[in-house]
């Protein structure tokens, strides 16, 4: 039997940890939130047996921000390190996950042309990437951290600097999405999105913490954000309550 269909012990996820899907605080929660019991869907032969990453699929820049997009010059903005491990509720290292990560540029835009805010474009910032853990399940990435933006959700809301993170697993079903926010921001205790969560310990799984040890001198900052999967310490992500495996 291949490592894959190998059968894995499970540790179930505490569930009152995660935020309610409707959420009046969360304007567009009011929406988005089912309206009728969900359904559980079978999934396909395709969805739980693909696709299969590797190094080849990546280019040699897809983790740094800092120059994967950079045209006429380097991009403007604190240049960072973000680093850690992806690892199951026991421990044990997630290798060959693809970590993709988005973000807003030091201003707080996105490049995305729904993104009005009057903060202006970064021409030398994408504010994407891509990296697969390695035989630890240890990833890093380069980039700018993203300043905070105003949204439309109350008349004076914003939200905290943050990077969003999807993690791949061995199939397509087992894709999660989460966002890392920044230690010692003050404007994570003040975000609506935040404040849907109702635990304390949840929340701190969202932050990264400053890392002096990681940080290269004279050029940038680190900051350490390791993922867990499933378990007590498991990481809160945003479209799977049951976890990744």
């Amino acid at each position: 039997m291949s490592e894959i269909w190998k059968p894995r012990e499970l540790i179930h996820r505490d569930y009152d940890s995660h935020p309610p899907a409707f959420a009046p605080g969360y304007k567009t929660s009011v929406l988005r939130s089912p309206r009728n019991a969900l359904i559980s869907l079978q999934n396909s032969l395709s969805e739980i047996t693909g696709p299969i990453f590797g190094a080849k699929d990546l280019d040699p820049l897809d983790n740094d921000l800092i120059m994967n997009y950079a045209k006429d010059g380097l991009p403007i903005g604190e240049r960072i390190i973000v680093h850690g491990y992806v690892r199951d509720g026991f421990g044990r290292p997630m290798k060959n996950t693809l970590v993709e990560v988005w973000q807003a540029n030091a201003g707080g835009r996105y490049r995305h042309k729904k993104d009005k805010y009057l903060a202006p474009i970064d021409p030398n910032f994408g504010g994407c990437g891509r990296v697969l853990t390695d035989e630890n399940g240890y990833y890093f990435f380069r980039t700018i951290k993203p300043g905070p933006y105003p949204w439309r959700n109350q008349a004076s809301d914003w939200r905290p600097s943050h990077i969003h993170f999807s993690l791949s697993g061995e199939s397509f079903a087992q894709r999660l999405i989460t966002q890392m926010y920044f230690e010692g921001d003050p404007l994570i205790k003040q975000c609506p999105i935040v404040k849907t969560i109702n635990n304390d310990d949840a929340i701190r799984t969202l932050i990264a913490e400053l890392d002096t040890h990681a940080a290269v001198p004279l050029d940038c900052l680190a900051y350490r954000f390791d993922l867990v999967l499933r378990g007590q310490r498991a990481t809160l992500f945003e479209n799977r309550t049951q976890g990744a495996v």
